[in-house]
């Protein structure tokens, strides 16, 4: 083969196997264009997307940071609630008429059930009036001052009506009632007090007049009894200096006793009606003043109890706790804790000196003073007009100092029940009676001087008197004196004694001065002091007391003297 049909043949297969490969380059660029075309689309895609989702992101973001200033808000706005929330919420809680309340307060009558309601409601009341700067609590207010009318005028029926009985009855015993029914309410009373005081002024004018009835009524009746029983007791005065009538032979002990409050018991009314009673003037004056102490000091108790003043409105937890703070503090202490604008009641500060505090006291003392002073005025007057009939006429001595015992006995037993209205009239009536026994003691006195100076037909009467009557006399009155006294020394008594013995000697010597023979003279001297010695020594339970045997001791040398005169006389014989 020539070369050059060699050369066209290599030449056309190259360009054959050209044209081949530039075929398959071609679909590979092909193929490659299509797959960057592709991409291009996605990526134009893709940016559109990414476009949109900036777009969208952007969007996002200003939303998420609007929420995240609405969530500061809202933040902001919770803690600002949260910082009223206990205030608004004490605030509902002090204010808010609960419906069950009112409907106790409207609906029903007062009963144990108000007790409890009525300090809760006063407490809402109060401060309501404390938040009057609050819409709420002025809107409020209009409610809870209906309600404040209503259980007012309740209240004030209601203890109108627990009165009713005491007036109607003077059999009603006061005393339980008092202890079991009206005290029980007291705070019902003191709501009265401070938040309607003219009815509170009203009950407590109309309990006055109750109860002054009540005690007038039954002392009126009961001295009456009393005056009744003592007619029929015949005793009186009798000088011993002009008595014949024999003395008894000791000291009755019996009726000595009701020089105290302990002691036999007291008459009652009904026993008067029967005319065969008859008891001894001490006893029928002593019924008459326990009678009287027991009510007195009852009625104070209860007056001073019941109608003190309250000026505070009870805590809500008053009564829980030993260990409360307020549970330790005295009374002046309690009063003086301050509420907050929340949790409690402002109250007015306590005395801040004792003279202060005494003052305090002192002021109450005297109006529960002239409230017992209203009640019982007329019961005083029935006791000082009935000791009034005891002295006129005149009782003998003895029973007269068992009296005036007996006033200090009830008077030291009322000043312990802390009733000193009482206290003072009690030692009215023992000034009273002082002059009396001291005019009766100089009546005996000037009679035995009167005796002891008579002429010789009177001293044949004295001279009986001594051996029978007035030696006895002074016997039984030096033991029943020294069995009434306890002190050592008491003037007013032993003065009196020292003297009637003094004329009691003068006429003992006057008698004896009679009888002309020395040794008969002597022998009735040394009778008549043994006599004297004997009757206060023997059985003398009292024979220890200071006085009976300084008494004892001035005998019993009159009686040696008179003896060493009988072994003188007759030695000289």
């Amino acid at each position: 083969m020539p070369a050059s049909s060699v050369r066209v043949s290599l030449i056309a297969a190259t360009s054959t196997l050209t044209r081949q490969q530039d075929s398959n380059r071609t679909k590979e660029f092909i193929e490659l264009h299509d797959q960057v075309q592709t991409s291009v689309n996605l990526l134009d895609s893709l940016e559109s997307f990414l476009s949109t989702f900036q777009r969208d992101l952007s969007a996002v973001s200003g939303q998420i940071s609007e929420l995240q200033s609405r969530s500061n808000d809202i933040e902001n706005r919770l803690k600002s609630r949260r910082k009223i929330e206990k205030p608004l919420s004490s605030l509902i809680s002090d204010i808010a008429i609960p419906p069950a309340m009112a409907r106790l307060i409207l609906d029903s009558s007062v009963g144990e059930p108000w007790i409890e309601t009525i300090e809760e409601f006063e407490r809402k009341l109060v401060k309501g009036k404390t938040r009057s700067r609050v819409k709420a609590a002025r809107d409020i207010g209009e409610v809870s001052e209906g309600l404040r009318i209503v259980a007012a005028g309740k209240i004030r029926l209601f203890f109108l009506a627990l009165f009713n009985p005491i007036l109607k009855s003077v059999t009603t015993n006061i005393l339980v009632i008092q202890t079991s029914v009206i005290l029980k309410y007291r705070p019902l009373y003191t709501f009265l007090q401070r938040q309607a005081p003219n009815v509170a002024h009203e009950i407590q004018r109309s309990y006055v007049g109750t109860a002054r009835t009540y005690y007038e009524t039954g002392f009126r009746r009961y001295a009456r009894s009393l005056g009744w029983v003592k007619t029929r007791s015949t005793e009186t005065f009798e000088p011993i200096g002009s008595s014949i009538k024999p003395p008894p032979p000791e000291v009755d002990l019996q009726r000595l006793a009701y020089s105290r409050i302990e002691g036999p018991t007291v008459t009652l009314a009904y026993m008067a009606d029967d005319r065969s009673h008859i008891e001894p003037i001490e006893a029928i004056f002593r019924s008459l003043l326990l009678v009287f102490m027991d009510n007195a000091s009852g009625e104070y108790t209860f007056l001073k109890t019941f109608f003190a003043p309250e000026t505070t409105v009870p805590s809500r937890d008053a009564d829980s706790g030993l260990l409360s703070p307020t549970s330790i503090m005295s009374p002046t202490e309690r009063n003086s804790v301050s509420g907050s604008d929340f949790g409690g009641t402002r109250v007015s500060s306590f005395p801040t000196s004792i003279s202060a505090a005494l003052a305090v006291a002192k002021e109450e003392q005297q109006a529960t003073d002239a409230l017992w002073k209203q009640v019982f005025d007329p019961v005083l007057q029935y006791i000082q007009n009935f000791v009034n009939s005891v002295v006129e006429p005149v009782p003998p001595v003895v029973p007269l100092l068992t009296m005036i015992r007996l006033t200090e006995d009830v008077a030291s037993e009322i000043e312990a029940r802390s009733c000193p209205a009482a206290v003072t009239f009690i030692f009215g009536l023992r000034l009273n009676l002082w002059p009396v026994f001291q005019k009766a003691m100089s009546d005996h006195i000037e009679s035995v001087k009167k005796l002891a100076a008579g002429n010789a037909g009177y001293f044949s009467r004295a001279a009986a008197l001594t051996e029978t009557t007035v030696c006895q006399h002074f016997v039984i009155l030096f033991n029943a004196f020294v069995a009434l006294t306890q002190q050592a020394e008491e003037t007013m008594i032993f003065s009196n004694l020292l003297r009637l013995r003094q004329e009691l000697v003068n006429l003992i010597q006057r008698y004896a001065n009679q009888i002309s023979d020395a040794t008969a003279k002597a022998t009735s001297q040394s009778s008549i002091y043994e006599s004297i010695l004997q009757g206060l020594s023997k059985g003398n339970q009292f024979a220890a007391h200071p006085k009976s045997q300084q008494e004892l001791a001035y005998w019993s040398n009159l009686e040696e003297e008179a003896r060493r005169k009988i072994m003188s006389v007759q030695q000289r014989r």
